[in-house]
């Protein structure tokens, strides 16, 4: 094998992931010549995204560990770099924040290349197949592991996704936490797990477990929120669950729903974020208690955003549904083994696609179906949309999630799924035909069109909007922002102390490990208190110390 096949590798996986990668940073570009717009540094801004690119095809297509390991490092500082561009005060620790996970993580990473070498005595990806018999063997992948979850932002690393998403510039949020970290984190792990390693039932179903919990926590959290980002990056979490999910299951339809769901993820996450961004960009804002009523002033943003959060619900037939019925059938297919935990994986992952749609709903609706808030200006202008350079990738990635839905067999996943997984053939369970399932969709809405439309025949009465009677202009206080639904999940029983220690940052192991060492340091600084006697004893039981371990 030349020097090039031992560095970089171009396989059907690799294509696949470089192909969506290369798409999304095209997009995001284009995004952000309307929505950066006079901000200042944008030529250090298109130059870091174009790093990212180059340094993200640079980790898709090594086959040499210490090669992409480079890149995989340089994509943390990129990560940090951009953030940056954010105009928020929290925006520096945000980045920091981001920074010292990824940074973190990337440290397990390198212990593991170093258990590798001792293991394989290569760095070589398709050199390499470790079996996970031994605690070396598990503690090597999961060190990998690691890098891979806290880069797709699955739990416990997930907590530097809401806060980007909050404070970081949406074209950032969207080109990275959204899309190219999913990408890249959950295409490590299919390397490693489907590559590298030959995996076990133990080691397979803590990473079902993981995804199952990491569904359920972030949606969950996501339910609560009042900041339209920060919903959408608890969602980001919550989606890499049934990725991790699917890869777990170890069968092949559950691999290639982790997968698809990988692909789909990122369209309809980052059209979300888009679709988002584009109202931040004419409010100024993203507090759902100030929106409202942006489904007149913004009507395709309004429908792109829509065919998104349908999406990601896994409503029938747009892109998410299809990946996700293919993880239910992997999880089924598990029961062969009779364990009865795949019980608990499919109510899992089924509940958070409910508990998705619920909050998708209340978002929508706090968005563009509500009423205006009071402190939300009418338009100064009669134009009812961005600029065409931020809408044309939000029409583009709803139209992906439409065509990727309705024709999942014939395009992605015959085109870049199966041949990813090499695999010819493939067993679905249960019965799903998307052609037949999109035509009987359509044919209930043109009849319920036309039941609307012979419904107006009739003469009707035009009366002011209200709430029990009362005119909701006359009494705002009666207007439903959308942010109030399910504020009752927050008091009830044990979900009140965990929302309320997630509140705290309990659970944030950045503020753990910032608890930890703030502690270490008072110790040290405690003991080095600058007094030479209590040096000196110091370096007498250091010696001692030393001397009892040298002479035993």
């Amino acid at each position: 094998m030349n020097l090039g096949n031992e560095l970089f590798k171009f396989d059907a996986l690799a294509n696949f992931v470089g192909i969506f990668i290369t798409l999304f940073s095209l997009l995001i570009v284009i995004y952000s010549f309307g929505f950066m717009r006079q901000r200042k540094g944008m030529f250090q801004y298109y130059i870091y995204i174009i790093l990212t690119l180059l340094a993200s095809l640079g980790v898709v297509f090594s086959n040499n560990l210490i090669l992409l390991i480079v890149f995989w490092g340089f994509l943390g500082l990129l990560l940090y770099l951009l953030i940056g561009f954010g105009q928020k005060e929290r925006t520096p620790s945000t980045a920091k924040k981001a920074f010292i996970i990824i940074g973190g993580t990337d440290a397990l990473m390198l212990l593991g290349l170093a258990f590798i070498w001792k293991i394989a005595g290569s760095l070589t990806m398709d050199k390499i197949s470790i079996a996970l018999n031994t605690k070396v063997a598990i503690w090597t992948y999961l060190c990998l592991a690691a890098g891979a979850f806290a880069k797709a932002g699955a739990m416990p690393f997930h907590t530097w996704v809401p806060d980007t998403a909050e404070d970081a510039p949406t074209p950032v949020t969207a080109f990275l936490p959204a899309s190219l970290d999913k990408l890249l984190g959950i295409y490590f792990l299919a390397r490693i797990t489907l590559d590298i390693f030959q995996m076990n039932g133990a080691m397979n179903t803590l990473l079902m477990g993981l995804g199952s919990f990491t569904i359920i926590a972030a949606v969950m959290m996501a339910l609560v929120q009042h900041d339209l980002k920060r919903l959408l990056g608890y969602h980001a979490v919550s989606q890499v669950g049934y990725m991790v999910l699917g890869i777990g299951t170890g069968n092949p339809i559950g691999i290639a729903g982790g997968l698809f769901h990988m692909l789909n993820n990122t369209i309809y996450k980052s059209c979300l974020f888009l679709g988002g961004g584009a109202v931040e960009k004419r409010t100024g804002t993203t507090d759902l208690d100030k929106l409202g009523g942006f489904a007149k002033i913004m009507p395709v943003t309004f429908v792109t955003f829509l065919i998104a959060s349908l999406a990601i619900s896994g409503v029938p037939p747009f892109n998410g549904f299809v990946s996700k019925w293919m993880v239910y059938q992997g999880i089924i297919d598990t029961s062969k083994d009779g364990s009865y935990l795949w019980i608990l994986w499919l109510v899992a992952a089924m509940f958070g696609s409910a508990l998705t749609l619920a909050s998708f709903m209340k978002l929508v609706h706090a968005v563009f179906l509500g009423q205006r808030s009071k402190e939300q200006k009418a338009p100064s202008d009669n134009r009812k949309e961005t600029s065409s350079s931020m809408l044309i990738p939000t029409v583009t990635l709803a139209s992906l999630c439409v065509i990727f839905g309705v024709f999942a067999y014939q395009i992605p996943l015959k085109l870049f799924i199966f041949p990813s997984l090499k695999m010819t053939d493939t067993v679905f369970y249960g019965i799903w035909s998307p052609g037949l399932a999109t035509g009987l969709i359509i044919v209930g809405i043109v009849v319920g069109i036309i039941i609307y439309l012979l419904g107006t025949v009739a003469k009707t009465r035009e009366t002011e909007i209200f709430v029990g009677g009362e005119i909701v202009k006359e009494h705002p206080e009666m207007r439903l922002s959308g942010t109030e639904f399910y504020n009752t999940i927050k008091e009830m029983g044990f979900l009140r102390t965990i929302y309320r220690l997630a509140e705290k940052k309990v659970f944030d192991i950045y503020d753990i490990g910032k608890t930890i060492t703030s502690g270490f340091n008072k110790v040290l600084g405690t003991l080095h208190n600058g007094v030479l006697p209590t040096y000196l004893a110091w370096c007498l039981l250091g010696m001692i110390i030393l001397f009892f371990i040298l002479l035993r």
